[in-house]
């Protein structure tokens, strides 16, 4: 097992929460590990909101591109993922762990086989409210379809034509989803999202700015997260 500190922030999706680690990590100098269950899958790019390759390699990104689409993954696989990814860290170099599933903080803070504990693991998430993030949602998606999404999902059907249970929960990327239908979806994740942070973890609740979270790490952090190796 190593043991590291690392600043945490977690979030519902379009929440920003990737702009402001990414803004933080950079003034500390920090690698950014990605607690995304999407984010794992090689050439789901666009649909999945995946920072661009250049922030990719600035930042070290772990739990990025670790499966293709034909690839079963799980919490497990991911832990063991970060695991590998935290041993290439140099000691003095900080950890950013930013994402929006729940399951994943949980797994690093209290493991996978535990009994549950009261409280649940407490760690930062972005409150922000629902219409605001209906119409990031709704911003992004256009974006998406603009930068090619229904092109990126072609390609990746015909390369795997068959994809694993996990790949296929991917929103935007099963045949007959139109704008409408991933905004929808995309909502509901969100909502889904809000419900896990305010029932499975204690929250440390922040404002979307790079200020507010700044102020929590500066006060209530690092958080001390168990790789499993």
């Amino acid at each position: 097992m190593i043991e590291r500190k690392a600043y945490l922030l977690a979030g519902p999706t379009a929440s920003g929460k990737s702009a402001i680690a990414a803004t933080l990590a950079r003034e500390m100098g920090a690698w950014i590990l990605s607690a995304d269950s999407m984010l794992v899958y090689a050439g789901m790019d666009i649909g999945t909101a995946k920072p661009p390759r250049d922030e990719i390699e600035e930042f070290h990104m772990g739990g990025v591109d670790v499966v293709t689409p034909a690839e079963e993954f799980s919490s497990g696989a991911w832990l063991r993922a970060a695991a590998e990814w935290v041993k290439t860290i140099p000691a003095d170099v900080p950890i950013v762990i930013v994402g929006g599933t729940g399951l994943y903080f949980s797994a690093l803070l209290r493991g996978l086989d535990r009994k549950w504990e009261k409280p649940p693991p407490e760690y930062p998430v972005i409150q922000i409210d629902r219409a605001v993030v209906r119409e990031r949602i709704a911003a992004r998606l256009d974006g998406m379809f603009m930068s090619g999404l229904e092109e990126e999902k072609r390609k990746l059907h015909e390369k795997y034509p068959v994809w694993s249970k996990t790949a296929a929960l991917a929103i935007g990327y099963r045949d007959g989803d139109d704008r409408e239908k991933i905004l929808i979806r995309t909502c509901q994740l969100a909502k889904r999202q809000d419900t896990w942070f305010r029932h499975q973890a204690t929250p440390i609740y922040v404002e979307p700015t790079v200020d507010s979270v700044r102020a929590c790490w500066k006060t209530r952090g690092p958080w001390t997260v168990r790789f499993l190796v």
